[in-house]
């Protein structure tokens, strides 16, 4: 007998490896997830929540100056155009009045001031309640005595 063994088999290389995935995971299927109401903060107010939103943007100012205008106009400017022309009205009167009660201030050393700024008082309120009213009758104000900053 011989001592002959087998020649050993080829070496066999590993298969190779998968081909990696081409492009992002495709998306579950089914229905969208559910949009809350501040997820679309785009759409339109209807013409009542407009009347309501300007009137008490006006009424607003007579307390807090401009700053609810300010925070109005930032925020419904786009649900509407009679919201818009409202809030920007109210901006522009409310930032020039507060303008007028700067230089009021400033007078006061002279005693003109003390009557200024009573009267600057007076005109904000008589115009804000105006605006107010046209505000909630559906309608455009426009105040007398404002700078336009903002439209």
């Amino acid at each position: 007998m011989s001592d002959q063994t087998p020649p050993p088999p080829p070496p066999q290389s590993p298969p190779p490896p998968p081909p990696p995935p081409q492009g992002p995971p495709p998306p579950p299927q089914g229905p969208p997830p559910p949009q809350g109401p501040y997820d679309q903060q785009s759409t339109q107010l209807n013409p009542s929540d407009e009347k309501l939103w300007a009137t008490l943007i006006h009424i607003g100012g007579i307390f807090f100056s401009f700053i609810p205008a300010l925070i109005g106009y930032l925020v419904l400017k786009d649900r509407g155009p009679f919201i818009r022309e409202h809030t920007a009205a109210a901006l522009n009167f409310q930032i020039t009045m507060a303008i007028a009660y700067v230089i009021s201030y400033v007078l006061w050393l002279a005693v003109v001031g003390i009557f200024l700024t009573i009267a600057i008082g007076v005109i904000v309120i008589v115009f804000s309640i105006i605006a107010a009213v046209k505000a909630n009758q559906g309608q455009l104000y426009t105040y007398p005595l404002s700078i336009k900053f903002v439209s």
